[in-house]
């Protein structure tokens, strides 16, 4: 008998929604049906649906409009759920959310404290990330490589040891964008190794606010990336 905790029936209505909407048959920018419609259609009472449709919020994938109800917002690109089991969607996107704050603060620590060592070993694994993405391999590795080296260069163990600890989880994100990347046009690839670039620049040149705000951008843009469609 396995151990796996059986989802809650606010999940089932989440994966039921949200299989939906990468199906469009609730195509982005249209109106869901009303709560207790929802609540009819899947057997379950109407706390039950709310807090599923809470969830989507929080995913960014729905929004509400008061006194009309609530909009696809953007949906998953098709391809996720051919790497992503539809119910990771939102583990994903709180590791990446949480990555935002806490390696956008380990750039701008390494734009203060870096030294020439520091600088070395990110450009090498820069260079390395590079070769990879030549080659269109997934490169997670090195990607990996890179960010751990910048988390070393703010001087503070608190930053590495939690990458460190976070390895597993943070390398099925990095996989996931990685994979979207390659499927996609080959421009994506440059760009990708250009948000790459802006964060190692601010940090050479000892501007930690310019190396916050690119990391933060880079991690928010690979966040982003899990979705098409938008505001």
């Amino acid at each position: 008998m396995s151990d796996t905790p059986r989802p809650s029936l606010a999940d089932q209505v989440y994966d039921q929604l949200l299989s939906k909407i990468l199906d469009e048959e609730y195509p982005v920018h249209s109106r869901l049906p009303a709560e207790d419609v929802l609540a009819q259609g899947c057997g379950v009472s109407r706390p039950i649906v709310r807090a599923a449709l809470a969830r989507l919020r929080d995913d960014g994938i729905i929004q509400s409009r008061r006194g009309s109800g609530s909009y696809v917002l953007r949906r998953p690109d098709r391809h996720v759920v051919t790497f992503v089991p539809l119910e990771s969607i939102s583990d994903v996107q709180r590791c990446y959310e949480f990555r935002i704050d806490v390696e956008g603060a380990a750039a701008a620590w390494a734009a203060r404290r870096r030294d020439e060592e520091d600088l070395a070993a990110m450009e090498h694994a820069y260079r390395m990330m590079e070769e990879t993405y030549q080659q269109n391999a997934a490169a997670v590795e090195t990607d990996q490589m890179l960010h751990l080296a910048i988390a070393r260069a703010a001087k503070n163990p608190f930053f590495s040891s939690v990458l460190e600890s976070l390895g597993q989880q943070i390398a099925f994100g990095m996989k996931l964008s990685r994979s979207l990347t390659l499927l996609d046009v080959p421009v994506r690839q440059d760009l990708v190794l250009a948000e790459h670039r802006a964060i190692l620049d601010a940090i050479r040149l000892k501007q930690p606010d310019a190396a916050q705000a690119a990391m933060r951008q880079h991690i928010a843009a690979a966040k982003d990336r899990m979705f098409v469609g938008g505001n």
